[in-house]
C-alpha cells in the first residue's frame, strides 16, 4: 500500500513503492484520505461542499500519479480515496485489507512544527500493526 498526499515527498515515496512492487510482483493500492479534520472547526456559512470537492480532485490526481507509474513499469495498481482522519484511515485500511506493507513519505518536521501540526506519518508508524517504511528524502513541496 502506497500512502499518498500528493506531495513532492509522497511521490518520491510512491517511486519506490512502484520499485518494491516490481522486484516483489506485488499489486501496489494507492491510497489518498480525503481529510475530514478541519471541517468540523469551519464556519457554517463556509462552503464545505466546493472544499470537499477540491480535496477528492486532488487525492485523484494524486492515486493518478501512482496508477500512471505503474502503468510504466508494469505494476498493477489499484486506487482508493478514503475520508476521514488520515492516519485512522490508512492504519485501518492497511489492517482490515491484510497489507503487507505501507509505504508512505514524510516531511521531515523537528520541534514545535512537529508538536503543533503532528504527522501523520509518524501517527501511522507509532499505531499501525502493519510494518511502515517511510521515505524520508530532502523535498521540496
Amino acid at each position: 500500500m502506497i500512502a499518498t498526499d500528493g506531495s513532492v515527498c509522497s511521490r518520491i515515496a510512491a517511486n519506490r513503492g512502484i520499485e518494491l512492487a516490481r522486484l516483489s510482483g506485488g499489486t501496489v493500492y494507492a491510497v489518498y484520505v480525503v481529510s475530514t479534520e478541519y471541517f468540523s472547526s469551519m464556519a457554517v456559512d463556509f462552503d464545505r461542499e466546493r472544499m470537499h470537492e477540491a480535496l477528492r480532485k486532488e487525492g485523484c490526481k494524486a492515486v493518478s500519479y501512482i496508477n500512471e507509474i505503474g502503468e510504466l513499469e508494469n505494476v498493477n495498481v489499484e486506487t482508493i480515496l478514503l475520508e476521514g482522519h488520515p492516519a485512522d484511515e490508512l492504519i485501518r485500511y492497511a489492517e482490515e485489507e491484510k497489507m503487507d506493507i505501507i509505504v508512505m513519505g514524510m516531511i521531515g518536521r523537528t520541534g514545535l512544527d512537529r508538536l503543533i501540526l503532528g504527522s501523520v506519518a509518524e501517527k501511522v508508524i507509532r499505531h499501525s500493526k502493519v510494518p511502515v517504511m517511510v521515505i524520508k528524502e530532502k523535498c521540496d513541496s
